[in-house]
């Protein structure tokens, strides 16, 4: 862990100014993130008032939840129309690696994240790699996506090895900021704050699934400044 000395919180570091947030879960009703239009707009206003520049709405596809692309888009395009604030807002999505993803990836059914490099944001459980995980990763690069991985500190299985194995395939890196602030243990806390020192990660969002979560996170949780001056090099 950091010295605990000069901390401030993620809110009052300045980091959250011009910052492109590149996962949460806002589209509502489409996954088990936010469920009503109001509760997305209000969570928006709040993260406007803190500077963010971009939101990417990036809702869960997976085989428990099959959510359509067209059925997406079509949400998507009710949000824009209600929401008035200034914010870019885009639309992408979270690809657990499943049988239902290797269809869509075959199919190039897919709605991937445009920023800087056209990515595709996938994840994993948390407590087992899905079978041939790199020949999957691989596949979605002769696709002509850069394969971004959600959360990669949250996964138990992977370790030091692992995560080099990935970087050396090319593989991207989406940190939860929120795992900087202990959101999801020590444990995580402690595999984001490696990985962040060694320069593992190349995007960065909330994974915002409720406004109360993204409060405790990012206006309450504090870190040294030493943290989040290293969050500042993150592409945003």
């Amino acid at each position: 862990m950091w010295p605990f000395r000069k901390s401030k919180t993620l809110a009052q570091s300045g980091v959250l100014q011009g910052m492109a947030d590149c996962h949460s879960h806002l589209l509502p009703g489409v996954d088990d993130g936010v469920r009503t239009l109001d509760e997305t707009l209000d969570i928006l206003g709040l993260m406007e008032q803190h500077g963010v520049r971009k939101v990417w709405l990036t809702p869960h596809i997976m085989e428990d939840i099959p959510n359509e692309t067209t059925l997406l888009q079509q949400k998507f395009r009710e949000l824009e129309q209600s929401y008035k604030g200034a914010m870019e807002l885009a639309l992408a999505a979270e690809y657990m690696m499943d049988n239902l993803f290797e269809e869509r990836l075959e199919k190039n059914n897919l709605l991937p994240l445009q920023e800087g490099r056209r990515y595709l944001l996938v994840e994993t459980s948390y407590y087992n790699p899905p079978m041939n995980m790199l020949s999957i990763l691989q596949r979605i690069q002769r696709k002509g996506y850069y394969p971004l991985l959600a959360h990669p500190e949250r996964y138990e299985y992977m370790q030091v090895k692992d995560y080099k194995v990935l970087k050396e395939a090319s593989v991207f890196f989406q940190l939860n900021v929120p795992s900087l602030a202990g959101m999801y243990g020590g444990h995580v806390q402690e595999k984001a704050e490696w990985l962040l020192k060694n320069n593992y990660y190349q995007l960065c969002g909330g994974d915002t699934h409720r406004m109360d979560v993204w409060m405790e996170a990012f206006t309450k949780s504090r870190q040294p400044e030493k943290v989040w001056d290293m969050l500042r090099n993150i592409q945003m």
